[in-house]
């Protein structure tokens, strides 16, 4: 089996972040996005994997060396951003001899059985029910319960069942014919080629996807999504708060993930922060919080925030002379 991985995208929704940090590189509870995804591959025994990158690609690639330098991998360019099956044809060179391809997009964390899902005989789709179907695409079920179809964010959706991002494929020629008969005839969707026409055409065809509900989907492309994930991750069973240094004059209030040598003092962090590697944070108080590498902050309160790598914030100091009776309040609004 063979691991096909678009991360080609720009993260549109997360910027101005992302115009200089890929999102599948964004950590959520002190890892990369795109390395939960792996990291469950590879406990599986998927050993082969073809990354799509586009948009800060080089990022990617050197990511990937460095963490990953046991596992095979090979990289493929997207410089149009033509839509993820136009993507995925681009690479089909690297899979099409493959006996089954499993695929995964880079910014969603997925939670399932993998043993149970790679194990399945034929095709299959990851699949969750969603509160707006519009947003997604769509996969509606026959009366034995396999997918007759699939739609790419309808406007009057028959079904709640939204794909997640997560596809097994075992008949890859045909799933490769569908691509090329798309790209080759110019079969479009708002100018794109959407995953979702092949394997609509797939389906057409004859060929059996059987539906697999995940047990927890995160997408992480937008910034309430990413940081409600970091803090249900951090709030897991394995949370081990011995793992987590001790700073000077410093509270932490677990859970936190806190990156290598960092320099942190007369602060409070936490809960639910995830603090990259060589932040220094002084005299500040992070809650709530994504804060890159080598970010520097001091003299500030922030929660519920996303901070990139080499960021630098410096806050207000205040010198007060109060009498009684007083209500000051700093907050906007």
């Amino acid at each position: 089996m063979k691991a096909i991985i678009p991360v080609a995208g720009t993260g549109a929704h997360l910027r101005p972040l992302t115009y200089t940090q890929p999102k599948p590189l964004i950590p959520v509870a002190g890892k990369p996005i795109v390395s939960y995804m792996i990291d469950k591959l590879l406990e599986v025994g998927v050993r082969d994997f073809v990354f799509i990158i586009g948009y800060l690609g080089e990022k990617i690639k050197e990511f990937i060396e460095s963490a990953y330098p046991d596992i095979n991998k090979e990289f493929v360019q997207q410089d149009e951003r033509l839509g993820s099956g136009h993507a995925i044809w681009k690479a089909k060179d690297k899979f099409r001899d493959a006996d089954e391809v499993i695929i995964f997009f880079g910014d969603v964390i997925i939670e399932t059985d993998y043993h149970k899902f790679i194990q399945l005989p034929g095709s299959a789709i990851g699949v969750k029910k969603v509160l707006d179907p519009r947003e997604f695409g769509i996969v509606e079920l026959d009366e034995q319960g396999m997918v007759q179809r699939v739609t790419e964010k309808p406007r009057i959706p028959i079904s709640d069942l939204a794909m997640v991002g997560l596809y097994k494929i075992a008949q890859v020629q045909t799933f490769v014919d569908a691509l090329d008969y798309l790209v080759f005839n110019n079969i479009r969707d708002k100018s794109e080629f959407p995953l979702t026409d092949a394997l609509m055409r797939m389906i057409q065809q004859e060929n059996t996807f059987t539906p697999v509900v995940v047990d927890r989907w995160f997408d992480c492309g937008k910034k309430e999504v990413l940081l409600e994930t970091n803090a249900l991750l951090l709030r897991r069973e394995e949370y081990d708060p011995q793992s987590v240094p001790t700073f000077d004059n410093s509270i932490i209030i677990h859970p936190v993930s806190i990156g290598r040598h960092c320099d942190i003092s007369n602060s409070i962090i936490g809960p639910h922060a995830t603090i990259g590697d060589n932040a220094r944070i002084n005299n500040a108080i992070v809650r709530d919080s994504i804060i890159g590498n080598f970010a520097s902050l001091s003299e500030v309160i922030l929660r519920h925030s996303v901070i990139g790598n080499d960021t630098s914030i410096v806050g207000l100091k205040h010198s007060l002379n109060i009498g009684d009776n007083t209500e000051i309040d700093f907050s906007e609004g």
